[in-house]
């Protein structure tokens, strides 16, 4: 089956609750859906994971924990219970990925001292995680969240933070949004190997409506999505490809349109 791969992050259809949205993923044959911690805690952790078997939906990855400089610009600093709480939702419903969003840069901080602070948070958050059978998925964000979002911003870099830790806990998500402009992509894969334990797609609009927002679906942007997903693959990845998409135009569209509009252009647009 040509979707068999596919996985859908809960953002990219943001107005469907839990419920909804894991009824509208059975219902348009998808098998994998990318998690957040929110909507999975408004419902409850032990219905989310009946919820899931009963409609034959995995999980495949679960959005988020981190911000490990103390910088979060959706409020808040480092939250060590929320990080916790993160952990045991991943593996209540079934999942066994958590990301993790590095945190801008410290107004007290400089970058080096932020960038350090990332490893300490995480070398903090393993043993609660492994313990949990929970893996961390350091994920780089796209350079201009440096300030705001993200200290971590290249594969290389996420690599050199994923590599001070066992391979069995700690790997790298990648996310075609956040990388595909490197010119050292290719050689960065190839460097991850068995690291990457996540994959996210999406597309580069041009002109770029918002620096947060401004996601496109598959095959709408400048991405060479396929070439990214065979590298992935050759690295030895070879699990669920989520598409993950943040903007208003496609959550103003109904949802189920979405979907269908991502199954017909998975094959084409995404697989290698």
């Amino acid at each position: 089956m040509s979707i068999e791969r596919l996985a859908i992050n809960q953002i990219t259809v943001k107005g469907w609750s839990f419920e909804e949205t894991v009824r509208g993923l059975a219902r348009h044959g998808i098998g994998w859906l990318g998690a957040w911690v929110a909507p999975v805690e408004e419902y409850g952790a032990e219905r989310a994971a009946k919820l899931l078997r009963d409609h034959g939906v995995r999980v495949s990855s679960m959005c988020r924990a981190g911000f490990f400089t103390g910088k979060n610009p959706d409020g808040g600093g480092l939250d060590h219970d929320a990080n916790r709480r993160a952990v045991e939702l991943t593996a209540a419903i079934g999942g066994d990925v958590l990301y993790l969003v590095s945190g801008g840069v410290r107004d007290d901080l400089d970058l080096e001292r932020s960038r350090a602070a990332v490893v300490e948070g995480i070398a903090e958050l393993v043993p609660f995680a492994a313990a949990a059978g929970v893996r961390l998925a350091v994920e780089p964000l796209h350079p201009m969240m440096c300030a705001e979002r993200s200290v971590t911003v290249t594969l290389d870099q996420a690599l050199d933070v994923a590599e001070k830790f066992d391979p069995a806990h700690v790997g790298l998500a990648v996310d075609t949004y956040n990388v595909w402009w490197d010119p050292g992509l290719g050689a960065a894969l190839a460097r991850a190997g068995d690291r990457i334990i996540g994959y996210q797609v999406c597309d580069w609009l041009v002109p770029q409506p918002h620096p947060t927002f401004g996601r496109g679906l598959p095959g709408d942007g400048a991405i060479d999505l396929r070439s990214i997903t065979r590298a992935v693959d050759a690295a030895g990845y070879g699990g669920p490809i989520e598409v993950e998409i943040f903007n208003e135009k496609v959550w103003a569209a109904d949802p189920d349109d979405v979907l269908a509009a991502v199954v017909a252009g998975f094959p084409r647009h995404v697989l290698p």
